[in-house]
């Protein structure tokens, strides 16, 4: 009997224990108001130890950045870095596109002479290249090992797109393939003419203004609107007539460039949904769709005009006319016979009306103010210009003009190399770059090649202030290397019809300027004083331009 009911005991089922999980599921849904389950409680048991991993993963990848971060700052530690303005802001608003932060920069030269640490905040490191042998490995390496850096240079995407500028690797490669073309002299020479008359334009203007109660002219403005009317007419063969009165396009233009200047120096403006919700934001945005509505809409004309004529057609009815650069872009094909798209144009186009307008202006108003500055030095470049122009019925400069102002030509550059109209171009080391000395640039680390600092580095320029390009200094050093050797030109590569433009517009003002019958100093010296916006100048007292960003 007692073995039977053993038996059916053993039989009898016990009730089933729930399963022990993390304690706090059981909490949770308590919180939650809902039936504690066995699936609920294996649910929420996996959805807390999923959680917990993923923040184990954010804490391991941070602690990784960190040691990381140390890393780099313990390799960083060999190259000097001035005084900070704080521990939180670094070197953030200390060498401001200004004079001052110029003259702020140059005091660091006399004491750091090849590369210069600085910080952007507590956390971001940047290396200051001041030196030719230091900028050399850098700027030798290939576009993989030392990329453009989207840091600086993603302000200008919104504008400008993937033009030549911005873009990278293959397709990079493939657009300066077929933007050479627009760049032959060819195509440059009959510019020229169009250069002239832009430049005539402004002296008309001048010659006016100078005959009323003004007697001090801001040159960077008049000079940014010749030389965006030079580039309309040759990118676009479009006549805004904005030296007399403004067009919304080149209002826009101008806008974006000090816009995309002044987000640099603003650091919670390099965050994109932030600086969209500000004014400049705001303003940047609709800038950016005048422009781009221009261009597309002259694009889109254009090549309409040549699908429906073909292109020998279209090609014969420019005979006898200027060939624009959107002409040679509608034109090109790769080696598959690829066109480039209308996007791909629009980009370029916007690109080079950028970067033309911007840096031919600066340099042009600072070769204006050295001329200003050293009339000996005018007065010379006037008589080898007058020389040139003898015995000519149309006083126009030719393109072979050009080859043959010598010291016109050496005053611009040494002009260039005392005030570059561009500062500062960054590169993003992917790979570690070893410097001349042994030091290492570590992997990851933005570099600044400072070409305003190079061209005023004392162990390269013992007295960077002397004039370098007159007949007073052109020998060579032991090595045979002239006072170019250590110069950053930007009249290499695309910009080369910048570099036409520039020795044009000078050497056409003093031809102009003489042909008035102007004193030698009038001009350049008095009768249009160079000065900022908006500062006032006395009678006669030449002021510098802005300089640029």
């Amino acid at each position: 009997m007692h073995g039977r009911r053993g038996f059916l005991l053993a039989l009898t089922p016990r009730p089933v224990c729930p399963p022990r999980m993390l304690p706090v599921t059981e909490h949770l849904l308590h919180l939650l108001g809902v039936e504690k389950t066995t699936f609920r409680l294996y649910a929420m048991s996996v959805l807390l130890l999923s959680l917990l991993f993923f923040l184990f993963r954010l804490l391991m990848q941070f602690l990784r950045l960190c040691w990381s971060f140390y890393i780099t700052c313990r390799r960083l530690s060999c190259f000097p870095q001035p005084p900070r303005r704080n521990w939180l802001l670094g070197h953030l608003g200390m060498y401001l596109p200004n004079e001052r932060g110029l003259q702020d920069e140059k005091k660091v030269l006399d004491n750091m002479h090849h590369v210069i640490l600085v910080w952007i905040g507590p956390v971001l490191p940047l290396l200051v290249l001041v030196h030719p042998d230091y900028i050399k490995p850098l700027v030798g390496a290939s576009a993989a090992i030392a990329p453009k850096d989207d840091l600086f240079y993603g302000f200008l995407k919104p504008w400008l797109g993937d033009g030549l500028l911005l873009s990278k690797g293959d397709k990079w490669s493939r657009h300066r393939r077929l933007l050479t073309p627009a760049f032959h002299f060819d195509i440059l020479k009959p510019y020229m003419k169009i250069f002239n008359q832009c430049t005539d334009i402004m002296h008309s203007k001048w010659w006016r203004l100078a005959q009323g109660s003004v007697v001090s002219l801001d040159m960077f403005e008049h000079v940014s609107l010749m030389t965006l009317d030079s580039l309309q007419k040759c990118v676009f063969s479009y006549n805004s007539n904005c030296q007399e009165k403004m067009s919304d396009y080149i209002s826009a233009i101008i806008e974006l460039s000090a816009l995309v200047v002044r987000r640099q120096y603003r650091l919670h403006h390099h965050i994109d949904f932030i600086y969209c919700l500000t004014a400049d934001g705001r303003r940047f945005r609709q800038a950016c769709d005048t422009v781009h509505r221009f261009t597309t809409e002259v694009i889109q004309e254009r090549r309409q005009a040549l699908r429906q004529q073909g292109a020998e057609a279209w090609l014969k009815g420019k005979q006898g006319k200027t060939l624009d650069f959107i002409d040679v872009l509608l034109l090109a094909r790769d080696e598959d016979g690829k066109e480039l798209s209308d996007e791909d144009i629009r980009a370029e186009a916007d690109t080079f009306m950028f970067e033309g307008h911007d840096t031919t202006s600066s340099g042009l108003s600072w070769v204006l103010f050295n001329l200003a500055k050293y009339p000996e030095y005018q007065e010379k470049c006037r008589e080898e210009i007058q020389e040139v122009m003898k015995g000519r019925e149309l006083e126009e400069l030719e393109w072979d003009d050009l080859t043959q102002l010598p010291f016109t030509t050496m005053c611009i550059k040494e002009s260039l190399r005392q005030f570059p109209p561009v500062t500062l171009v960054s590169r993003r080391c992917t790979e570690d770059i070893k410097l001349p000395d042994g030091r290492i640039i570590p992997k990851g680390i933005i570099c600044l090649v400072s070409i305003y600092g190079t061209h005023h580095n004392p162990t390269v320029w013992p007295d960077s202030k002397e004039l370098h390009r007159t007949e007073l200094c052109h020998g060579r050093d032991a090595c045979g290397r002239g006072v170019d050797a250590a110069a950053l030109p930007p009249e290499r590569g695309p910009n080369a019809q910048g570099a036409a433009e520039a020795r044009t517009h000078p050497a056409h003002g003093e031809r102009h300027l003489a042909q008035r019958g102007a004193a030698a100093s009038a001009g350049l010296s008095t009768g249009a004083a160079l000065r900022f916006p908006g500062a006032q100048a006395p009678p006669g007292e030449a002021q510098a331009p802005p300089p640029r960003s």
